[in-house]
């Protein structure tokens, strides 16, 4: 391994619903569940909102992982947008990350409903040694180059 590898600490995104895997994620820190420092949650209403651009974005700012947390199946708050949710994240996940150069195990879909905080750990840290597998985001090297030259002009 070399010193790169060793310095290297992932940075992994989740989408979490308001409803179930947000407050999932409330429960494992009441519960002192011990998960990866390297997740950063954010909160959104409903899974349903996420668009493939907010996926790809979080790549293009320097995730190295991303993942969206929502409601089980027929448990939706909005009705299907937890179904929703899933659709566009694995069109992204199956359509367009290869397109990016990215990897498609670095994006992922997981339903954990608001009483399994120890599933909320589970993902998190499953990301994020998946993140530490797949090694640093490839994307992120183009982007600090265009931010260089975008610098110099």
């Amino acid at each position: 391994m070399t010193d790169k590898a060793k310095d290297y600490e992932p940075k992994v995104i989740c989408f979490a619903c308001t409803y179930c895997s947000y407050t999932a994620a409330d429960l494992a820190g009441s519960m002192r569940l011990s998960y990866s420092t390297n997740v950063r949650v954010v909160k959104l209403l409903c899974t349903g909102k996420i668009e493939p651009l907010l996926l790809l974005r979080a790549f293009q700012q320097g995730a190295d992982a991303v993942y969206v947390a929502g409601c089980n199946l027929g448990d939706c708050h909005f009705i299907k947008g937890n179904v929703a949710g899933k659709r566009w994240t694995n069109y992204v996940k199956n359509e367009l990350m290869a397109e990016m150069g990215l990897e498609p195990e670095r994006l992922e879909f997981f339903h954990i409903p608001a009483s399994d905080g120890p599933g909320f750990a589970k993902a998190a840290n499953d990301m994020t040694a998946r993140a530490v597998e797949l090694g640093p985001n490839p994307v992120k090297k183009y982007v600090k180059k265009a931010d260089e030259a975008e610098a110099h002009c």
